[in-house]
């Protein structure tokens, strides 16, 4: 009596729909994963038809790599800069202050002095870039 073998079972392993299976988790983890975003510094750009200001009139705060500031050209704390816009801004509460910082100054000290500014209500910041401080020559 001849015995008939049994099928035997394959060594290898089926490989035919791990394209499929490998496709379905990546949709998986792209739609399921989180994204954060994290938000910078929130800035309001001004309307074409804003008026630009003239630097002569604007209060100017330098932003010194130790640190330092100088404001409308003399040394002044931190803590000082809202005394000293204050009274200016209720003269004219659009007044313009630009706000330069030296290349080699801290990230930090100009982020301190936007938060002073902000505090104080100032509307129109400006942050100019060397063309521009150029350009104003000694004003």
């Amino acid at each position: 009596m001849a015995m008939k073998q049994k099928n035997k079972a394959s060594d290898t392993v089926p490989s035919s729909s791990m394209a499929d299976i490998a496709f379905l988790l990546i949709i998986f983890f792209m739609v399921t994963t989180v994204f954060s975003a994290q938000k910078g510094i929130d800035f309001a750009l001004p309307k074409e038809e804003q008026e630009t200001g003239d630097p002569t009139e604007a209060v100017h705060i330098v932003v010194q790599p130790s640190g330092r500031l100088l404001v409308d050209n003399a040394p002044m704390n931190m803590d000082e800069i809202q005394g000293y816009i204050l009274p200016k801004l209720q003269v004219n509460a659009n007044k313009f202050v630009i706000l330069q910082t030296d290349d080699e100054a801290a990230y930090g000290d100009m982020i301190d002095v936007l938060d002073e500014l902000k505090q104080a209500n100032v509307r129109n910041i400006a942050l100019p870039t060397k063309e521009e401080i150029a350009s104003w020559g000694n004003y």
